[in-house]
């Protein structure tokens, strides 16, 4: 675990669904917040000991920056008793629009099963879109999809970033490959350009160590 700036740390750790040819790194970033009230929990999967004892003398918040993202939010919240802030689950027309899924298979899918558990009344939820405030002053602004959110913490300067730099294994670029149908990666660049306007200066993607302002802007340019 490294502290990054006060109060704001960064760890990896496998992923346990990690297999050879998936088109990320097995290890994964997560990050926490201290802001001396609330201990927020940004994508967390093995949240180290130290952290984990914080907790217990905060308010902690499990924050994800997309419903896939959900590696060890729901121990955490059985663990912690923390509310949950999360982008909701893909729904049927999602599953055609993102993977050009078949409209009867979609439909037989009834959607995408992340965060089923959640949406089942698990846990203390707060299902957050684009334009929300989360604890702490963080603001939720839309990344590749609705639901697939960065989440730019005023505090700190830093942009949590998700998946939006994640490309190809170590590519840091927006991935033609993951572009809804119909849109193309100019378009969906453009509208990402706004995060440009906020003084960001660190950026912490969910595949790959923590950046800077300088990837962001090439990713986006």
């Amino acid at each position: 675990m490294r502290e990054l700036r006060p109060g704001l740390w960064h760890w990896q750790a496998p992923h346990p669904w990690w297999k050879e040819g998936t088109p990320w790194a097995r290890d994964v970033s997560s990050y926490a917040l201290d802001d001396g009230e609330r201990l927020v929990l940004f994508d967390p999967l093995a949240v180290p000991g130290e952290l984990l004892e914080l907790a217990a003398e905060r308010e902690p918040v499990i924050a994800l920056t997309a419903p896939w993202h959900e590696r060890d939010a729901r121990d955490l919240i059985a663990r912690l008793a923390a509310p949950i802030y999360a982008p909701p689950a893909d729904t049927v027309e999602d599953m055609i629009g993102k993977y050009d899924a078949p409209a009867e298979q979609a439909e037989a899918w009834g959607g995408s099963p992340d965060l089923d558990w959640l949406r089942a009344g698990g846990g203390d939820a707060h299902w957050t879109v684009a334009g929300d405030r989360l604890p702490g002053g963080i603001e939720a602004f839309a990344g590749y999809e609705h639901n697939d959110l960065v989440l730019w913490v005023e505090s700190r300067n830093a942009l949590v970033a998700g998946d939006l730099l994640s490309g190809l294994l170590d590519e840091t670029a927006v991935h033609s490959k993951w572009l809804r149908r119909g849109v193309s990666r100019e378009e969906l660049a453009t509208g990402l350009r706004r995060l440009l306007e906020l003084p960001v200066e660190l950026v912490l993607p969910a595949h790959g160590a923590p950046t800077d302002r300088a990837a962001l802007e090439r990713a986006l340019a």
